[in-house]
C-alpha cells in the first residue's frame, strides 16, 4: 500500500491541481474585493453627510464602517499578492504568451491605482483632527476613486481573457503583443462588467451595514446611530440591486456578442432556438437529448440575448461544430451543470438579498423598530448572501469560458507551467489552503469584534432609551 502512494502522487495532474489552486485562492481573495469597493463608496457618503449636516450619527457611522473597510482592505491586499505570484509559478506559458497584453492593465493597477489609493488611505487614517473637514473628506473620495481605478484595470485584464482585443500574435516569437492599449481598456466586456461589479459590491456592503445595525438594534444598543445605519444599509442594497440588474442586462448582451457558447451554457441550450425560453429549473440527461422536467418562461432567453421576444439564440451543438471547424478537433463546451446552476443561483441570491431589503424597509417604516426577533436574525445572517451570489457569478464567468484561458486564442491546457509536477502543486495547494484558513479566522474575528463593539464609548452619547420607537422616529 505504501508503495502505491508515490505512484498515485506521480499521476496527479498539474493542470487540474493548478486550476483548483487558482480557483480556491481567487474565490477567497474575491471575498474581500466587493466589500472594499462597496464599503469605501458608502463610507465616503457617510462622511459627506457628516460634513454637510454636522450630525454626530454620521460621524459615528463613518468611523465604525470605515474601520470595517480598513480591516477588509488590509486582508485583501495580503491575499491578492498570491494571485500575481501564481501566474509565474503555475501558469508560466500563459504569462509568456499574453504577458505583454495582460500585464499592461495589471501594471497600471499596481503602479498607478494601488499607490494612489494607498496614499490617500494613509491620509484619511492619520488625517483625523489634523486636516480640515473638507480636505479630510476629499481624501476618502480620492481613496474611493483609487479603488474604482484598481477594479477597472483588473477587470480590463480579465476582459482580455473573455474577449481578446488590441493585440497581434507574433508568429516568430509565438506570443501576443500589445498594439492598442485603448482597445484593451475599452473592451466591451470591461465596460459592462465594471458597473455590474460596482453595483453588486454596493449591495454587499449595504447588507453588511444593515447586518451590523440589526445586531445592535436587536439588543437595543446605540439605537440612534444604528437606526440610521439600518436604513442606509437597506437602501444601499436596493439601489445596488437595481443597478446590478440593469448592468447585468448589458453584460448579457456583451456576452452573447463575444462568447455565445457561454450564454448557451447558461441555459444548457443544446440546439439553436428562435424564440428561446428560459428555464427556472430543469432535469434532464447530461447530453441534453432528453428533458425529464422543466419549468420555463417563454421567450425570456431570446429577450435577454437579443432584446427581442423571438430572437435566435445559438445552441451548444451548433457552436461546437463551428469551433471544431475553426480550431480543430476537441470539446469546446464548458461543464454545463456548473454554468447552468451557477447562473441561476447568482440571480436567485441577488433577488433574495433585494427582497430582504424591501421587506426590512417595510417592517421598519415610520421609524418603528418593534419587529419580531426572527426579523433581526434574518437581517443579521443575510449579510453573506450578496457575496455568495457575486462569487457564483464569477464562477459562471470563468467556468463558462472553458476550455479557453483566453477565448479563441489559448486553451487552459496549454497555459500551465511545463516544469511543474502534480506533487509540487499539491504541496503548495495544501500550504496556501492552510494559510488562507488561518487568515480567514483572523479576518472573521477582527470584523466580528469591530461590528459587535459598534461605536466607541468615547465617541458617542447614545444611551439606551426607554422608548425605542420614539427615538427612532426622531432620527
Amino acid at each position: 500500500m505504501h508503495a502505491a502512494i508515490p505512484a498515485v502522487l506521480a499521476e496527479l495532474s498539474p493542470l487540474d491541481l493548478s486550476r483548483w489552486q487558482f480557483g480556491l485562492t481567487t474565490v477567497y481573495h474575491f471575498l474581500f474585493v466587493p466589500l472594499t469597493i462597496g464599503m469605501v463608496l458608502l463610507v465616503a457618503i457617510m462622511q459627506t453627510a457628516w460634513v454637510r449636516t454636522g450630525k454626530d450619527k454620521y460621524l459615528h457611522m463613518t468611523k465604525l464602517f470605515g474601520k470595517i473597510f480598513l480591516i477588509n482592505f488590509a486582508m485583501g491586499v495580503v491575499t491578492g499578492i498570491v494571485q500575481e505570484f501564481q501566474f509565474g509559478m503555475n501558469w508560466s506559458d500563459y504569462s509568456r504568451f499574453v504577458g505583454d497584453v495582460f500585464g499592461a492593465p495589471l501594471a497600471m493597477e499596481g503602479l498607478l491605482a494601488f499607490f494612489f489609493e494607498a496614499t490617500f488611505i494613509g491620509l484619511w487614517i492619520f488625517g483625523w483632527g489634523r486636516l480640515s473637514k473638507k480636505v479630510h473628506l476629499a481624501t476618502i473620495w480620492m481613496t474611493a476613486l483609487g479603488v474604482l481605478l484598481s477594479a477597472y484595470f483588473i477587470l480590463a485584464a480579465n476582459a482580455f481573457m473573455q474577449n481578446p482585443v488590441g493585440f497581434v500574435v507574433n508568429e516568430e516569437k509565438n506570443r501576443a503583443e500589445l498594439t492598442d492599449i485603448g482597445a484593451v481598456l475599452t473592451n466591451i466586456v470591461a465596460l459592462n462588467q465594471f458597473p455590474h461589479t460596482v453595483t453588486a459590491s454596493i449591495m454587499f456592503a449595504g447588507a453588511v451595514i444593515a447586518s451590523v445595525a440589526a445586531y445592535h438594534l436587536k439588543r437595543n444598543q446605540q439605537v440612534a446611530t444604528m437606526t440610521t445605519s439600518l436604513k442606509f444599509g437597506l437602501w444601499s442594497v436596493i439601489v445596488g440591486g437595481i443597478g446590478t440588474a440593469l448592468s447585468g442586462d448589458g453584460l448579457g448582451l456583451a456576452m452573447v456578442q463575444t462568447q455565445p457558447m457561454k450564454m448557451a451554457a447558461a441555459e444548457a441550450l443544446y440546439n439553436t432556438s428562435a424564440p428561446a425560453s428560459f428555464s427556472l429549473f430543469t432535469l434532464g440527461t447530461p447530453d441534453g437529448k432528453s428533458e425529464l422536467f422543466s419549468i420555463r418562461i417563454p421567450n425570456l432567453l431570446s429577450f435577454l440575448s437579443t432584446h427581442t421576444l423571438d430572437g435566435e439564440v445559438e445552441g451548444l451543438n451548433d457552436l461546437q461544430a463551428q469551433y471544431v471547424a475553426a480550431y480543430g478537433p476537441g470539446d469546446y463546451m464548458p461543464v454545463i451543470w456548473i454554468t447552468y446552476w451557477a447562473f441561476r443561483w447568482m440571480i436567485a441570491l441577488g433577488a433574495l438579498s433585494f427582497l430582504v431589503a424591501v421587506v426590512g424597509l417595510w417592517m421598519t417604516r415610520k421609524g418603528t423598530l418593534s419587529v419580531p426577533k426572527w426579523a433581526w436574525n434574518v437581517a443579521i445572517w443575510s449579510a453573506p448572501v450578496p457575496v455568495l451570489g457575486i462569487s457564483l457569478g464569477w464562477m459562471f464567468t470563468e467556468m463558462g469560458r472553458q476550455p479557453w484561458i483566453v477565448f479563441k486564442l489559448m486553451k487552459t491546457a496549454d497555459a500551465v507551467s511545463p516544469g511543474i509536477n502534480g506533487v509540487d502543486v499539491l504541496i503548495s495547494l495544501i500550504v496556501f489552503t492552510a494559510i488562507y484558513g488561518i487568515l480567514a479566522v483572523v479576518e472573521i474575528k477582527l470584523l466580528l469584534a469591530a461590528a459587535q463593539k459598534g461605536i466607541d464609548d468615547s465617541e458617542t452619547s447614545d444611551t439606551k432609551p426607554e422608548d425605542v420607537d420614539k427615538l427612532a422616529v426622531a432620527y
